[in-house]
């Protein structure tokens, strides 16, 4: 068993379980569940500050490993505050899950807050064995830092390609086709799994297997839970034939060239 800095992990575990009790009083109060996911990020980019902040490895890298997760929570949390909270009902999912839980609901949705709670605990160990690690900087972390800025701007890229073509008039009832999005149905699903990866770069001997363990499950995520499933469900509620046929022309996850619609139609 690898010697991890338990105490440390301990200390952020209260803490998240704490936050989302917190959050989930809001849910409460508020009969909304959709915080849930700005929390979520929030909490990561907190949990990997607080390890830089307590841990005892190289005083640069926990420097790096502060900043790189702020930098991922910050543009998360506020991508999800200004797309799904300010102005937006419940999200769908949530609704679901509040008809489905009745009249027990927020028993069901304390469970449900503690489990992102969980998730936290999970996807900050990157930042747990990193902050560990007493090496200095090498090219390791040079290379992973790159790996991290270049996928983020991929992103955050895709991002901002979905919400121009979301402001169009045209756009009503219409698939978005264009930048990264004619060669990846999911492409922002895409690069932020790529930006997990940078971690395990960074990462040496036993950390590599721990930092490893988030993109992976992270993938299981995406392709068969809550990711690529649901969204591609709700998009064949609303937009139908037309999303049919984007199924046919773009790849899934990994950005390939997009088919021509007669390709497609060929395929199909």
């Amino acid at each position: 068993m690898p010697d991890l800095p338990w105490l440390h992990l301990g200390l952020v575990t209260l803490a998240a379980s704490a936050f989302m009790a917190l959050l989930w009083v809001l849910e409460r109060r508020w009969r909304d569940a959709s915080h849930v996911d700005a929390g979520w990020s929030a909490g990561i980019g907190l949990a990997g500050l607080a390890y830089a902040l307590i841990g005892d490895g190289d005083a640069q890298r926990r420097t790096l490993i502060a900043a790189l997760a702020l930098l991922w929570s910050l543009r998360l949390t506020l991508h999800l505050v200004f797309d799904r909270l300010i102005g937006r009902p419940e999200d769908g999912r949530y609704a679901m899950l509040r008809r489905k839980w009745q009249p027990d609901d927020g028993r069901w949705f304390f469970v449900f807050f503690q489990a992102q709670a969980a998730f936290v605990v999970i996807f900050s160990l990157p930042f747990l064995v990193l902050a560990a690690d007493p090496r200095p900087l090498d090219l390791r972390d040079a290379i992973g830092a790159t790996w991290f800025v270049l996928s983020f701007a991929l992103v955050v890229l895709a991002d901002r390609q979905l919400a121009a073509w979301r402001r169009r008039p045209a756009a009503t009832g219409r698939t978005c086709r264009s930048g990264l999005w004619a060669w990846s149905r999911h492409p922002n699903y895409f690069f932020e799994w790529t930006l997990w990866w940078s971690w395990v770069v960074m990462a040496s001997g036993w950390s590599v297997a721990i930092t490893a363990f988030v993109p992976l499950f992270l993938l299981f995520l995406l392709l068969r839970v809550t990711g690529i499933p649901y969204n591609e469900a709700r998009a064949l509620e609303s937009r139908g034939d037309d999303y049919r046929a984007y199924q046919r022309e773009g790849s899934p996850f990994i950005p390939l060239p997009p088919r021509s619609r007669a390709n497609a139609q060929d395929t199909a």
